[in-house]
């Protein structure tokens, strides 16, 4: 087995053997351990970085399309890391214009797949350590955000996939910052300049017609779930963001007082004590 902690601690530089296929095939076998040293701490932001810094430019389709069967793994690990490594590839396109967007559409529908029938949303296991379905399909959708590879519709689309995400039934009442991670990727998504005033508040009406359904008794868990991340991407589109936290200036999408608008109104059907 490869020393991991050493390559770390080499600022993460590729040794000259085993060969770069083989290295990547034992980092994706460890995404899928139920060691959370070894997958989150490891294997993870080792394979990460590579894809990061070019190191695999010339194997991104493969590793992606590899990356893609992870989703259909009997392991929830396996499945919810995989994400995290279709965020890094399409990252690294929008960076260095790597692939063709027939691939990055591609992978954008096999994570679509994933992320909308997946029932395990647990953030946290005492044995597997983090899974976070939900926060790490919204890094996907972040990424997804930021590449040229989509157009205005392909953007929507987006935000209609966190809501579809958000209103899915679950018994999992956000308790890891999922909220905070889906709010980031839907702002993300809107500060991009094909959105239109329409677009930027027009994916919100499901949540609208799923609150106004609501009835007395217990706050059902999606809704519970979204109103926690209405309340934080009101946060974000009103004070500005950044999806890098290093970079130094902030974002704020350009139909800023309509979005805020929207959310404001659908909280308040949720609370009305919010105005």
């Amino acid at each position: 087995m490869t020393d991991w902690p050493a390559i770390i601690a080499a600022d993460f530089a590729m040794p000259a053997e085993p060969s770069p296929a083989d290295l990547v095939d034992e980092l994706l076998g460890a995404l899928c351990s139920q060691d959370p040293v070894l997958r989150d701490e490891q294997a993870y932001p080792v394979l990460a970085s590579w894809i990061v810094a070019g190191h695999l430019d010339g194997e991104l389709i493969a590793l992606g399309d590899t990356t893609l069967r992870l989703f259909g793994r009997a392991e929830i690990q396996a499945r919810t890391f995989a994400a995290l490594i279709l965020a890094a590839l399409i990252h690294r396109d929008t960076a260095a214009g790597t692939l063709d967007a027939g691939t990055v559409l591609r992978w954008r529908d096999g994570f679509a797949d994933w992320w909308l029938a997946e029932t395990d949303l647990r953030g946290w296991d005492d044995k597997l350590g983090w899974l976070h379905a939900v926060a790490h399909g919204a890094d996907v959708v972040g990424e997804l955000g930021q590449s040229p590879r989509l157009d205005g519709d392909q953007l929507s689309g987006l935000l209609d996939l966190a809501c579809s995400r958000l209103l899915s039934p679950t018994g999992y009442v956000f308790a890891h910052q999922e909220d905070d991670r889906v709010a980031l990727a839907v702002a993300t998504v809107l500060t991009r300049p094909e959105m239109s005033p329409a677009a930027a508040t027009g994916w919100l009406d499901p949540v609208r017609r799923y609150f106004e359904a609501g009835r007395p008794g217990p706050v059902p868990i999606p809704a519970a779930n979204t109103m926690r991340t209405l309340r934080s991407l009101y946060l974000m589109v009103d004070r500005g963001f950044r999806p890098d936290p290093d970079q130094p200036d902030k974002l704020v999408p350009a139909h800023r007082t309509e979005i805020l608008d929207a959310i404001a109104d659908l909280l308040h059907i949720a609370f009305p004590h919010q105005l």
